[in-house]
């Protein structure tokens, strides 16, 4: 590559690398008797649901209706672009087989208290494949009836055009030296025409599987040679460190684990009562293993989680520093168990006689990661973790690289890379 063209990429960088799209959530419950959903790859319950394109690979989706009876539940594949919005072309275009399927395989739970029937699939199945790669959403819906959807989740499929090296490195901004994490990669395109990189090419980075606060789209490369792209740049995908997350081990009811305040068993129902959180800005960092934000169902005394494990009614409790609701602001759960959705449902609510945030979800037996995130009244764009954030966090990072020539109706999942902020683990304080 020419001095004139190097030049011209970093001055196109300086004008456009600030521009960073914000990221659609596709995961969402639209029904409150839905419960538990898990979509994930076949055998890894953290494994983000990643499909090779005319592979062998195996997903699997589970979910729990507490309505406890049999219902006509179907699937269907929309492509998307990289930001979440449907593509608008026939369905025929991008599946091969049947364009609806109806899930088949169900339990009426066992042991439990609790009465629920559990669904469950392995996709794709030989009869409905998705035959273009890129971004799609995985409709469940009712009755065969699109318009009854009860829940999406995000299914991305590959084809892999391309090889990505990425790594995380401490940023020199002052502001971000000891609390965020900065990812630099570069992309090596195989066969495809990069004429316009900027405009043909997409990037996406994700923290932890997190869809909420991904960052890309509008970010161009900062240097192109040839067919390798680089993206390292001081202002481009650099996120907030955080902490590990706080965790709850429900994996029994009757074994309480050290985050367990109390529990009452009523007849048919479970109340359990986490010990009070606290803000932990203050805190110093300290490494232990965690599931990135996420959760696994998982019990001690059970054979088969999917169906034979419980539900409680799960209580949290949230202590402010002045023992006073955070002024102009409202506070919420986050974590895979609440699908980092905003919603009424996982607001924290201050109780003015007792002094602290309450909240409560409805929650099967597992092993669960949760956080709290405050939200500005006036601004939700503005938010801030109550955790605290430090460059030395582990986190891992997702890269991916999307395509769209000039003939494409639809952006190309062409690469993939899964990256850690660190590969030691000392289990000490920095």
């Amino acid at each position: 590559m020419s001095f004139f063209k190097l030049i011209l990429v970093f001055a196109i960088v300086l004008t456009g690398s600030n521009t960073i799209s914000a990221q659609v959530n596709p995961d969402a419950v639209y029904n409150d008797k839905i419960h538990s959903v898990r979509f994930h790859v076949y055998g890894d319950q953290t494994g983000m649901p990643v499909y090779k394109l005319n592979s062998g690979d195996r997903l699997e989706l589970h979910f729990d209706d507490m309505d406890a009876r049999v219902k006509s539940y179907y699937y269907t594949y929309q492509l998307c672009d990289y930001n979440w919005q449907p593509v608008n072309i026939s369905s025929f275009d991008y599946t091969k087989g049947f364009t609806q399927m109806r899930i088949t395989n169900y339990r009426f739970s066992s042991i439990a208290y609790t009465r629920y029937t559990h669904y469950q699939a392995i996709l794709p199945e030989q009869n409905s494949v998705p035959s273009k790669s890129g971004n799609y959403l995985l409709k469940v819906f009712l009755d065969g009836d699109t318009s009854k959807t009860i829940f999406t989740r995000a299914l991305l499929v590959l084809d892999s055009k391309s090889s990505v090296s990425a790594q995380i490195i401490q940023p020199f901004a002052p502001q971000f030296y000891k609390t965020h994490q900065r990812v630099k990669f570069n992309v090596s395109l195989q066969g495809l025409n990069s004429f316009d990189a900027s405009r043909q090419v997409k990037v996406v980075v994700m923290q932890n599987n997190r869809w909420d606060n991904a960052q890309g789209g509008g970010v161009m490369p900062t240097f192109i040679r040839g067919t390798v792209l680089e993206y390292n740049t001081e202002n481009s995908f650099v996120f907030p460190g955080g902490k590990e997350w706080r965790w709850l081990d429900l994996r029994s009811f009757r074994l309480l684990s050290d985050r367990i305040d109390s529990s009452n068993d009523k007849k048919n129902s479970v109340d359990i009562y986490v010990k009070p959180d606290i803000d932990r800005n203050a805190q110093r960092y300290i490494y232990y293993k965690d599931l990135d934000g996420q959760y696994e169902a998982t019990t001690y005394e059970t054979i088969n989680p999917y169906w034979q494990a419980d539900y409680a009614t799960v209580h949290f409790k949230f202590v402010t520093p002045s023992a006073a609701p955070y002024p102009g602001k409202e506070l919420y759960l986050i974590g895979q168990l609440t699908d980092y959705q905003l919603t009424d449902a996982n607001k924290m609510i201050f109780n003015e006689s007792k002094g602290f945030y309450e909240g409560s979800q409805y929650l099967k037996q597992g092993y669960y990661d949760y956080g709290y995130l405050q939200v500005d009244k006036n601004d939700p764009a503005q938010r801030t973790a109550l955790e605290g954030d430090y460059w030395e966090t582990e986190n891992v990072y997702t890269v991916l690289v999307y395509y769209k020539s000039f003939t494409d109706q639809s952006d190309q999942l062409i690469g993939i890379a899964k990256v850690s902020s660190r590969l030691d683990r000392p289990g000490i304080s920095f």
